[in-house]
């Protein structure tokens, strides 16, 4: 999706430290630049991938919730959640993330079979309906 889409600026979240290092290296091995973030990093190492990622020097940043409340990425285009979050909340500030400062944005969330009753709990609490696409009809 990220290529076919040419996303340019992507931030995804995902549910853990260690599906976040998955997730970026298998980008990496499809010639996305892709980096992790987490708690596992050093604050240096995540500052330094924090600048390169506001400044479009990176294209795409894996994290876990760390980066999901408190911080500013000016004109973010991409969320995607590629694990759903346990909590509403924490939906709403991953997706949060994007669209700020009057920018446009598009927040895409994954759902297996497995999660969709968990959507729904987060659509009636965020009491809004997401749209939705099945994987045939999205442009991967």
């Amino acid at each position: 999706m990220i290529k076919s889409r040419e996303m340019t600026h992507v931030l995804i979240f995902t549910s853990s430290v260690a599906r976040a290092d998955r997730v970026a290296d298998k980008l990496r091995k499809n010639g996305i630049d892709a980096k992790s973030i987490h708690r596992k990093k050093t604050q240096g190492v995540r500052t330094d991938l924090l600048t390169k990622f506001k400044y479009g020097k990176l294209q795409v940043l894996v994290s876990t919730d760390l980066l999901s409340r408190g911080i500013d990425i000016e004109g973010l285009p991409y969320v995607i959640n590629y694990e759903l979050p346990r909590s509403p909340k924490t939906y709403i500030h991953r997706i949060g993330r994007t669209g700020r400062a009057e920018n446009k944005g598009e927040a895409i969330t994954l759902v297996s079979p497995v999660e969709e009753h968990h959507f729904r709990t987060i659509e009636n609490k965020i009491k809004r309906r997401v749209p939705q696409a099945s994987p045939g009809e999205l442009d991967f």
